[in-house]
Formats: structure tokens, sequence, C-alpha cells
């Protein structure tokens, strides 16, 4: 695929999977005669992992750590599972600050808002 198919597919700016690419985070991505990017099934699953976690607020730091980890092979996989684990508990606290913002809203609409 294209950067720009891959672009439109994921919702990612060319810039953004440029940037991802010199950071080390996906590829480096192959260029077809022309120089053209061209994206494997590989570097897709990639792409989709890290929009996931960016999504889920992991910092590019965080994924470039794990990434490198995963790269290193089977000798990293407590290192990466103890990575894995901090962030999920991290996520796990923002989500329950969500949660109550949340609540929050719905309390101010149903009081304040319920007969307008």
């Amino acid at each position: 695929m294209t950067i720009k198919e891959v672009s439109e597919k994921y919702d990612l700016t060319n810039d953004t999977l440029r940037y991802y690419e010199k950071v080390g985070l996906i590829g480096p991505v192959k260029k077809n005669k022309s120089g053209i990017r061209d994206y494997t099934e590989d570097d897709l699953k990639r792409i989709e992992f890290v929009k996931c976690m960016r999504s889920a607020g992991l910092s590019i730091e965080v994924l470039k750590e794990y990434i490198d980890l995963f790269a290193e092979g089977k000798k990293t996989e407590k290192e990466r599972k103890e990575l894995l684990k901090r962030e999920r508990e991290n996520l796990k606290k923002k989500i329950e600050k969500m949660q109550e913002a949340y609540e929050r809203l719905n309390y101010k609409i149903d009081v304040f808002y319920k007969d307008k």
C-alpha cells in the first residue's frame, strides 16, 4: 500500500506516518523502484498497534521502548510484560477519571436541565 492509502485507511497524516518511521515505531518501510513507500502487512499491523496505543494515551517514548524490547526477542519478555502492565494500570486510572467526569456531566444535565 502507498502512504496515501495507508493514511486514508488509518486516518493518519502522511507526516505522522513518516514521523513514526523516523522515530522507529514502524519500518523502515520499503520503497518501490520509484522510491515510493510500499507498506507491507507487517507494517500495517504495527501501525494498527501504534495507533491503538497512542489513542489510549501511551507516549511515543513508551511505545519506542516496547518496540525496541520486542526487537530484542524472547529475552525481553519479562520487561515487555512489566511495561505493558504499568501502562495498563495508567490507562485504568485514566478510565476511572473519565468515568467520574461522565457521571458528573450526567448529573448536571439531569439536575439543572431536566425540564429544559
